[in-house]
């Protein structure tokens, strides 16, 4: 197994829910295998008591906006009514970062773009609507992939979601594992095309490593953030678990494990 097949693993392991779970686990170990070891049995109650409490933290919405406002590099959404000024900014494409693929989808009889792929699609082909600019989308089979044979394409899904919006994808990346590759990608698709001003679509708390990404490769990037963390409910929900924050404070928690491994 490759180090990059192992990264899944590795943050998997690390972030919640896991991490918290394992030290709970930990801490109940200690406390429960002490015997009469007062201060094991009292340094393993804490330990599993503070990781119950970091799992809740973690599984709150108004943690997770808290996280993404203050943990990442913030990066402004371009204003709807300065959309269709892409073009006159010297932008000369609209490049979408996939978000993963659903392979198994009995009701359409073929795989679909993920949540997030649909979502960053959507606004990255209303941006190159209103601004007349081509469009191209990097996806891949990402690292979580590896070894599991032939997988559906996230990209020919991101195609026919295209399509069927009435527009095409010129520059189509499918075999990416990462960002880094991503850019990589997209870098050898464009440079031909004399292309290097993008406006980047991708979450809001994916831009900043996305961004250096595509920098490095040699794009000037406009980021073009969509889905930001934000509070969606009344604030005393705000504070009650939920499996939308904690995926939204797991996915912010990667980035900003990324960031600093960068």
């Amino acid at each position: 197994m490759s180090l990059g097949e192992l990264k899944p693993v590795l943050t998997g392991l690390l972030l919640p829910p896991a991490g918290p779970l394992l030290a709970m686990a930990l801490g109940a170990a200690l406390f429960l295998g002490a015997g009469r070891s007062a201060i094991r049995r009292r340094l393993g109650g804490v330990l599993a008591l503070a990781a119950a409490l970091l799992l809740w933290l973690l599984s709150c919405n108004a943690v997770a906006v808290w996280l993404a406002r203050n943990a990442l590099p913030q990066v402004a959404v371009i204003d709807p009514s300065q959309a269709s000024t892409l073009r006159a900014q010297g932008v000369q494409a609209v490049i979408v970062l996939g978000g993963g693929v659903l392979a198994v989808v009995p009701e359409y009889g073929q795989a679909q773009p993920s949540t997030s792929t649909a979502a960053r699609l959507r606004y990255g082909l209303m941006l190159a609507r209103q601004a007349g600019l081509p469009l191209g989308f990097s996806g891949g089979v990402g690292w979580a992939a590896a070894g599991q044979g032939a997988r559906p394409s996230e990209a020919q899904a991101a195609l026919f979601m295209a399509r069927e919006a009435g527009h095409d994808i010129r520059w189509l990346d499918g075999q990416s594992r990462d960002t880094f590759e991503n850019a990589r990608a997209m870098r050898a698709l464009l440079q031909p095309a004399g292309v290097h001003k993008i406006a980047l679509v991708t979450q809001a708390w994916h831009m900043p490593r996305s961004r250096i990404h595509f920098e490095r490769a040699g794009f000037e990037v406009l980021p073009a953030p969509m889905g930001l963390v934000l509070p969606s409910s009344r604030p005393l929900l705000e504070w009650l678990p939920s499996t939308h924050g904690l995926q939204a404070s797991t996915w912010v928690l990667r980035e900003w494990l990324a960031l600093r491994l960068m």
